[in-house]
């Protein structure tokens, strides 16, 4: 990986930190998107800045962003930017929401950054190398192993982050598992790159969801796939689960199935 990419990639983590942080718990208006889901001036305002800046810095690669759709998606090297995950819980003050800012080459991800820029927290994947984590409270990156899912601690964000078909075979994970834990979002596949969690498993996300969180969790040592163990691309579904011990992955998807 160029390491001019990485220092981009770094940088447009700082800029939207900077352009987020004096909206976080600041009494902001909230709208209501299409599908239902929250956004507000911190989420539009964070990815105009992004892509103003990765456009400068990368006339030649594409953009695609959560808020603002598509520019040259069909690009050899496209940005996909999030720059609030974990809107809910933004507006509610909780600071683990992160931005998510990851880079495609040819549809699979070779870079991505989770950062909590509320708890300054920051996690860089690089395909092919050891993920990095910086943070104040500690945390060394590193996915446990985990003997059975017996052991396993589960992470996802909401029941209702599921479609109607895909219940019963999350029902069916979450009841093999030694506990559950709700909320988080993306700040959870952080928490696996950390050995803190075992398991997230979530449905109906999109590329700018999950595309950050692969080169993280897979330079921690473990895997992030679809619920039938495949690689993730741009034809992908948004049925994601990640593990920190792969050797899971075969009783995961058949428990899924």
């Amino acid at each position: 990986m160029a390491p001019e990419l990485v220092a981009a990639a770094e940088e447009a983590a700082d800029i939207a930190g900077r352009f987020i942080m004096p909206f976080f718990r600041s009494g902001l208006v909230v709208d209501g998107k299409a599908d239902a889901s929250p956004v507000t001036e911190a989420d539009r305002g964070a990815e105009i800045k992004l892509r103003e800046f990765l456009a400068a810095r990368f006339p030649e690669h594409g953009i695609w962003g959560e808020e603002f759709g598509a520019d040259r998606a069909d690009a050899e090297w496209v940005w996909l930017l999030d720059p609030i995950d974990g809107t809910r819980a933004f507006i509610t003050g909780r600071p683990l929401f992160t931005t998510l800012i990851s880079l495609m080459h040819r549809g699979r991800p070779v870079l991505g950054i989770i950062d909590q820029p509320a708890t300054r927290e920051r996690w860089m994947g690089v395909a092919g190398q050891r993920t990095r984590f910086s943070g104040p409270f500690g945390g060394v990156v590193g996915a446990r192993p985990c003997a059975a899912l017996t052991e396993a601690e589960l992470g996802c964000t909401a029941p209702d982050i599921f479609a109607a078909e895909q219940l019963a075979g999350f029902e069916r994970l979450r009841g093999a598992c030694k506990r559950a834990t709700w909320g988080g979002d993306a700040y959870g596949y952080g928490l696996v790159a950390l050995g803190s969690l075992d398991v997230v498993c979530e449905g109906t996300l999109k590329p700018w969801d999950w595309a950050a969180l692969q080169p993280v969790v897979a330079g921690a040592g473990g895997c992030l796939t679809d619920w039938a163990g495949r690689e993730l691309g741009f034809e992908s579904g948004g049925d994601v689960v990640a593990l920190g011990d792969p050797a899971l992955l075969p009783e995961v998807v058949s428990l899924l199935a």
